[in-house]
């Protein structure tokens, strides 16, 4: 009885210490695994989550993966998230990192919404082959140096400032390689801006950042520095953007460093509040005017950048333009939607100010066709335009160009995290720290940038082409059709009929 006692107090000591032992291999591999993950997750460059967050930004990549599976469970939210849902986050990254962008099973797409947009397509598309190349449209036909872009997505306006310096020069160089316009934004112009040699349009805004003086009234000698630059191609003067019209830009403090006070020529470390207007400006006749001038000084296009509220101000605007002549007009409008993005911006502003560009892009297009102004002001559509559905109706719309912030930023690694105000963007994209900014590589994500502009071109293409037409820009307003209460569609060109020209 002792002795198989004894025999079964050793065989528990045994299997006691072999397990512990296998307990402490195990931590010892897993350590070493957690060694390994750090070091490898810290030295790449493609996942910037994991590179801020070595090891536990896997987790992230992990659910993101299990979702898909995991999701008939609970709920579907692919169309559900607000600002931009998951379906179409899902595609600008796919888009971005050039990986597979097809679909299986269905569309989640709810097709019976009202106001919902559809393509009708012709009974004989368009072969592959028959695509023409797209020609350049000409901008400033009265400049001494006019600007003719081929491309017709482009870049839209975001702030030094707003975004942290590699996220700038990540633009940049995207820009140049996917042979699109890079908008500066109202925070002036930062020597990344210019790192990729790509076309840079500068934007003016109502504290006039990089061309004011210290009262905050124009610079008119660093403008014309300015415009002598052989990368800066227009200049525009923005009246107001979508998330805060009526009100001027916003950079809190915590972001206003050293380098970017000296570019916006205001006091380090406090809040840049820009005015809510121009205060040179305070009818149409002054806007004009200063148009004018700017485009006098610079030689360059010089358009204007603003939101809808009543539409009756753009027949003001359009009377002033006539009586003067059609020289006097901005070279551009570029039309924001009151659903635009910032990095900033009071709520009421956002949730309750302006139109949509659902409603005012046709207002605009048709008042300028029936002015007879249309080829002399190029429109340019802003405002949540990160898919090539969006692109298309734009275009078909009467749009000459389309631009996108948060398209962009989705394709450099942007997770839509919400804290582009408070410094603390996980991605790098909006923040000044510097240990969250070196997880964002500019060398490997101005591919990305350059990747999402080519194949959301590649996908308005594919619209055009299913729809009948050989280029994009052959697209009109009969090539499209929107979901009506009813649950039926109509033409675009009957929801929005042609203007009849308006009586000289």
């Amino acid at each position: 009885m002792v002795d198989n006692a004894w025999l079964n107090s050793q065989t528990l000591l045994i299997v006691a210490q072999w397990l512990l032992g296998l307990f402490v291999l195990l931590l010892i591999i897993g350590l070493i695994s957690i060694v390994v993950m750090y070091v490898i997750d810290k030295t790449q460059t493609k996942h910037t989550i994991r590179r801020n967050f070595p090891v536990f930004g896997r987790f992230r990549y992990i659910f993101e993966n299990l979702g898909e599976f995991f999701r008939q469970y609970f709920y579907a939210m692919d169309r559900e998230e607000m600002p931009f849902n998951r379906a179409q986050r899902s595609w600008v990254y796919r888009a971005a990192k050039d990986a597979d962008r097809t679909l299986a099973f269905g569309s989640t797409r709810d097709l019976t919404k009202n106001g919902t947009i559809i393509f009708a397509n012709a009974p004989y598309p368009r072969q592959t082959e028959e695509k023409t190349q797209p020609e350049p449209v000409e901008i400033g036909p009265y400049c001494e140096h006019p600007y003719a872009p081929v491309s017709y997505f482009h870049i839209s306006g975001m702030s030094y400032g707003s975004l942290s310096p590699v996220a700038v020069r990540a633009l940049s160089k995207g820009a140049k390689l996917a042979g699109c316009w890079l908008n500066t934004g109202e925070g002036g112009l930062s020597p990344y801006h210019l790192e990729g040699e790509c076309d840079v349009v500068f934007q003016i805004g109502t504290a006039k950042y990089g061309v004011r003086n210290q009262d905050g009234s124009l610079n008119e000698m660093r403008l014309k520095e300015l415009g002598e630059h052989k990368l800066i191609k227009m200049f525009e003067l923005k009246l107001s953007q979508g998330a805060k019209p009526g009100k001027g830009g916003i950079l809190p403090a915590i972001k206003v460093t050293k380098e970017i006070a000296e570019i916006r020529g205001i006091p380090e470390g406090k809040d840049s509040i820009s005015p809510n207007r121009h205060p040179e400006i305070k009818n149409d006749e002054e806007l004009l005017d200063f148009i004018e001038k700017i485009r006098i000084i610079t030689g360059k296009p010089v358009g204007i950048k603003f939101v809808m509220g009543d539409p009756g101000w753009i027949d003001q605007l359009i009377d002033a333009i006539l009586a003067r002549g059609i020289e006097s007009a901005p070279d551009f409008i570029t039309l924001d939607s009151a659903d635009g993005g910032t990095g900033a911006a009071p709520q009421p502003l956002m949730d309750y100010v302006g139109l949509k560009l659902s409603e005012s892009l046709p207002i605009l297009i048709d008042k300028l066709i029936a002015a007879g102004l249309k080829d002399r002001v190029r429109v340019i559509a802003s405002g949540k335009m990160i898919s090539p559905a969006d692109v298309a109706w734009a275009l078909a719309m009467g749009a000459d160009f389309v631009v996108s912030a948060r398209g962009f930023m989705f394709s450099i690694g942007c997770i839509q995290a919400m804290q582009c105000n408070k410094n603390t963007c996980p991605t790098g994209v909006t923040t000044h720290n510097k240990k969250l900014q070196k997880g964002l590589d500019p060398e490997e994500k101005c591919v990305r940038v350059a990747n999402y502009h080519k194949f959301l071109e590649y996908g308005v293409n594919i619209v055009a082409h299913s729809c009948g037409v050989s280029d994009p820009r052959q697209l009109n307003r009969r090539h499209a059709r929107i979901i009506t209460h009813t649950g039926e569609s109509i033409s675009l060109t009957e929801r929005y009929p042609p203007q009849a020209p308006r009586q000289s």
